[in-house]
């Protein structure tokens, strides 16, 4: 069920996104005064590929699971959108059907604002064209990024650099050790290996490594990062 407004945590988040804390007061106030919040449980779907472009959407808590099936059945998970991150602007702005489908993965809230809605913000802001291009061009920079690291870097130091992105986006600093970061985000193996282009089998390994040399802890409720610079280290020694 709907819900007319965002608790403080979730505005909190909002709020914070680097990007959208970047626009001026004026249009983030123009923003979010035309949402409408949505709310979601685990696995409901948000959008399926192949909807029209009705909406422009940011989490502001939990996170949005965007991906594909395959001829198969197969799921396929490309990437999690964290609470503070807009999305869905590439179709409102060319007008074609969304490209993938998106679940809540976990309890999930997501503010709107519709199409008709957006393209008056655009009209009264000249400044979000630009601060969406800028949107845009660090969106393309990451996907060369992960295209590049696909083709160049092993398994290990891929799981490492997602590891070390989950604890920064999703990192919960631990009570009992300030060192250790626990990733709130729970993810199966499954998944994280979808996010990675590996199978559960190999990234299981390497998380039992991981595990061994003291980098992070598996536990039954997810992951904690135990030590970051070991993870860098992995990185850097195949960069």
């Amino acid at each position: 069920m709907d819900e007319p407004i965002l608790n403080m945590e979730e505005r909190a988040a909002i709020n914070s996104g680097r990007w959208f804390a970047s626009l001026s007061p004026s249009l983030r106030h123009d923003i979010l005064r035309c949402t409408y919040v949505k709310r979601f449980k685990d696995g409901e779907l948000i959008a399926a590929r192949g909807d029209p472009p009705e909406e422009w959407v940011a989490c502001a808590k939990g996170a949005v699971r965007v991906g594909s099936t395959s001829v198969s059945g197969k799921q396929i998970t490309l990437t999690y959108v964290e609470p503070g991150i807009w999305f869905g602007d590439v179709a409102i702005f060319d007008g074609d059907r969304r490209t993938h489908d998106a679940y809540a993965h976990g309890e999930t809230t997501i503010v709107c604002v519709a199409r008709a809605d957006f393209r008056k913000i655009l009209d009264s802001h000249t400044e979000l064209y630009e601060a969406l291009l800028a949107l845009q061009s660090r969106r393309i920079r990451l996907l060369f990024g992960l295209v590049e690291d696909l083709n160049t870097l092993p398994l290990r130091a891929r799981l490492a650099k997602q590891l070390i992105h989950l604890g920064r986006s999703y990192g919960v600093q631990s009570l009992a050790d300030p060192d250790e970061i626990r990733i709130s985000l729970q993810l199966a193996q499954e998944e994280l290996a979808q996010l990675l282009g590996a199978s559960r089998q190999r990234v299981n390994q390497e998380l039992k490594q991981m595990e061994r040399e003291g980098a992070i802890r598996v536990e039954p409720a997810g992951l904690t990062i135990r030590d970051r610079t070991a993870l860098l280290r992995v990185v850097n020694a195949d960069a």
